[in-house]
This record gives C-alpha cells, sequence and structure tokens, in this order.
C-alpha cells in the first residue's frame, strides 16, 4: 500500500521548560503525530514522563499523540493515558503477561494499538497478533535513550514486516523509532516503514528550523505535511 509517509517527531528531545510551545511549533512546521515516550527506569534505564504531562500537552495540538509505552507492568496504566488523551498507545509484550489481552484493553478504549518489537524481539512475535494491531513499531536502537544509532539489522526486520502486512490486507502503520536523521529515514523508508519517529533530528536548530528538518527527514516520497491519520 502507498501512502505519503508520516514524521512523528519525539518530544523526548524538546526543551520541557517550554514543552506546549515545542508541541505548538512541530505542530505548525508539518508533524503528522506527536510521539510521546514513557519509561520507567525498570523496564528501560530512564524516567521520563507519564499522564499528567499528556493531559497538559493535548490542548496544545489536534495532531493524534502516539503514546510508546515503556513500562511494565504496563496494563494497569493504559486507562491513565486513555484519559489523559493517546490516541495511540504502542507496548511491548515483555512489559505484561498477556500481549494479546493488553491490544484488545487498548482497542477497548478507544485507541489505535500497537505492538513494540525491540532490536532483540524476532518479527515472529507478531503472528498472532497482527490480526489485531493498527500499527507496529520497530525499534532501531534499544530503547531507553534518545540519540542513539540506528541499528541497521533493523532493516531486515522492517523488510519482514512489511510483507507481512501486506499479505494481511490490513491497514496498519509501520512506525520505525531509533537513530532517524537524514541519512538513515531514506533506509528505513526503502525498507517498508510509512511512519517515523525523529527527536534529535527533528528538534535540532530550535523552533525556525523545524519544519525543514521534518521535510528533510520525509524526503522526496511525500509532502511536507501529509496527512494526519488519527
Amino acid at each position: 500500500m502507498t501512502r505519503p509517509v508520516l514524521i512523528a517527531p519525539s518530544i523526548l528531545s524538546a526543551d520541557f521548560a517550554r514543552l506546549g510551545g515545542e508541541v505548538r511549533a512541530i505542530d505548525a512546521a508539518g508533524a503528522d503525530w506527536i510521539h510521546f515516550d514513557v519509561m520507567d527506569g525498570h523496564f528501560v534505564p530512564n524516567i521520563s514522563i507519564g499522564p499528567g504531562v499528556l493531559k497538559a500537552i493535548r490542548p496544545h495540538t489536534t495532531k493524534p499523540i502516539d503514546v510508546h509505552l515503556m513500562i511494565s507492568p504496563v496494563d494497569a496504566y493504559l486507562d491513565a493515558f486513555a484519559e489523559a488523551g493517546a490516541d495511540h498507545m504502542t507496548v511491548h509484550p515483555e512489559a505484561g503477561p498477556h500481549i494479546h489481552r493488553t491490544v484488545q484493553r487498548i482497542a477497548g478504549l478507544g485507541c489505535k494499538a500497537g505492538v513494540v518489537l525491540n532490536p532483540g524481539t524476532p518479527a515472529k512475535m507478531l503472528d498472532y497478533l497482527i490480526d489485531d494491531v493498527d500499527l507496529v513499531l520497530v525499534m532501531s536502537v534499544n530503547p531507553g535513550f534518545g540519540g542513539q544509532s540506528f541499528i541497521t539489522s533493523q532493516l531486515r526486520k522492517i523488510e519482514a514486516i512489511r510483507r507481512m502486512i501486506d499479505k494481511t490486507g490490513r491497514d496498519i502503520w509501520l512506525q520505525v523509532d531509533g537513530g532517524i536523521d537524514f541519512a538513515t529515514a531514506p533506509q528505513a523508508i526503502a525498507a517498508g516503514a510509512d511512519v517515523l519517529v525523529a527527536g534529535t533530528a527533528t528538534f535540532r536548530g530550535g523552533p525556525g528550523a523545524y519544519a525543514d528538518n521534518i521535510a528533510r527527514i520525509r524526503g522526496p516520497v511525500a509532502p511536507a505535511g501529509g496527512t494526519a491519520a488519527a
């Protein structure tokens, strides 16, 4: 399925002293989704932000807020993030005892449901989940910190998942997160990604540079400001 490549800037790289303004700036600059990274210092070796911050930024954009939950156990927090304004929630199979039940719960809360695969998690993990998800997120770095280098072995995984998605005939987004910049974005797109999460590359240079950064990450595959999907 050919469609515009969407850009989801990760606010983990934003200026947290002026977060509402940063969200408005990337929205105006052509971001399609707002990527919201949640870390608990347990599932990943870092602590970031929670539902209170999500609720605070929700009025600053009408774009879909794409919540990546790097927390364990994850199920107890799904309702709070849905209530705070999440449009999508992606979860790791390793973060709870019953990933299928977790995906069902996210959908039941009215959010798009996604599964995240770490660099060491095989594409085969999706065999009995692919019919129940709206998006798949491939981590091209080990989760926990921004600014890491792209792990090139994940390109083969992206290709494998692209084939899996196409075989279903369903409208499933294939998202890639980690080390996405002007050089690696075309590689991820060529492998089959249609949503790119970019933190450092988006927020480099301050608000005046965001539109150009987003356009360069998106590349010539689609014009900047492609249609967002809720």
